[in-house]
């Protein structure tokens, strides 16, 4: 029986790549939900919905009502912490207010949350974090979710789950939380401007203990727990299973990119690439590059708050692992892989 998918946030790394792998299982009805909408193709339908406004949601998603799964990955940004809880929760509410009362078959709805539950953006947490760990001080719009849905499911036939990767790592551009793109188009300016690649973080973050997640992992991951009933109403760690510093995967980049290596030099990636569009528009011209605006082929911001990591980041992924789901993927072998597809798709040279 074909099973009807709807995935929030449908252009981003986690949406875009969870798609991918639900059309390759066959078996699913794809619906995806974005601001801006996206190509119909096949088994996948987009629909362009503004989801902060409860009246254009429930007008846009009203004939969805054979939808058996949410897949939510939606995410959107604002200055503060605190400014980030309305929009966040405000989407996810009206997203679940618009489909389940309309869905008698929904079965199983996906939280997309991360490491921010544990309080990992705020500094040095207890590592490695787990599942059973104590909330922290909010504002913190991750957990202001999950209590919703917690609620919403009380005396319901439908499960719902809480996904927690770490730094997710995929090909998609104009996302505001991707490392590749940021690694990627740094390293290759600095080979155009005839630099050696120097670790841009804050002292201390070359040593942090760290983890990522893999995209493709995170998609096969949360499709599994969110088929498996024995999965259901809990929250889950999602990681490629191992660990690493940069000061040992950093080499390896320079490697890959054909790069000397110089010692780390700490610098805000905000600053000192906000004056480098000109040089950006001479390389896709250059190297016969895609045309992709210098706004959307990387987030400077992201990347100062993941090389700003000078503590460790990691989590125990074993909970995942005891549920039925045993893959894991080489974190090195990852950010090479994502590195050659970006030149593959003509985004760096």
């Amino acid at each position: 029986m074909t099973k009807k998918a709807v995935v929030v946030g449908a252009n981003g790394i986690i949406g875009g790549n969870l798609i991918t792998h639900l059309v390759e299982l066959g078996g699913w009805e794809v619906v995806g939900l974005s601001r801006r909408g996206g190509e119909t193709a096949g088994k996948v339908r987009h629909i362009a919905v503004d989801l902060l406004d409860a009246v254009d949601a429930k007008a846009k998603l009203a004939d969805l009502t054979d939808t058996t799964h949410i897949f939510y990955a939606a995410y959107q940004d604002r200055p503060s912490w605190a400014e980030l809880v309305p929009p966040n929760l405000a989407m996810l509410v009206n997203v679940v207010n618009a489909i389940e009362p309309i869905a008698p078959g929904l079965e199983h709805i996906s939280l997309m949350q991360g490491y921010k539950v544990y309080g990992a953006h705020l500094g040095p947490f207890k590592t490695p974090a787990r599942e059973s760990d104590a909330n922290h001080m909010p504002p913190e719009f991750n957990i202001d979710q999950q209590d919703f849905l917690e609620a919403s499911q009380k005396g319901k036939a439908w499960t719902w789950s809480a996904l927690r990767p770490s730094v997710v790592v995929g090909f998609a551009l104009g996302n505001p939380m991707n490392l590749a793109s940021v690694i990627a188009v740094y390293a290759s300016m600095s080979k155009e401007l005839g630099i050696p690649l120097r670790f841009p973080g804050k002292p201390g973050a070359y040593g942090s203990l760290l983890e990522m997640t893999d995209a493709g992992l995170l998609a096969r991951a949360t499709v599994f727990i969110a088929t498996n009933p024995q999965c259901g109403n809990q929250a889950y760690n999602i990681n490629n299973g191992d660990l690493f510093r940069w000061s040992e995967m950093w080499p390896k980049i320079a490697k890959f990119f054909d790069l000397q290596l110089a010692p780390p030099l700490p610098m805000s990636l905000t600053v000192v690439m906000s004056d480098k569009e000109t040089l950006w528009n001479r390389m896709v011209d250059k190297h016969s590059l895609m045309h992709t605006p210098y706004s959307d082929v990387s987030s400077w911001g992201f990347g100062d708050a993941v090389f700003g990591w000078n503590y460790d980041f990691f989590a125990d992924g074993t909970k995942l692992r005891r549920a039925g789901f045993h893959e894991y993927v080489d974190t090195e072998e990852m950010f090479l892989r994502v590195f050659s597809d970006l030149r593959e798709r003509k985004i760096i040279p």
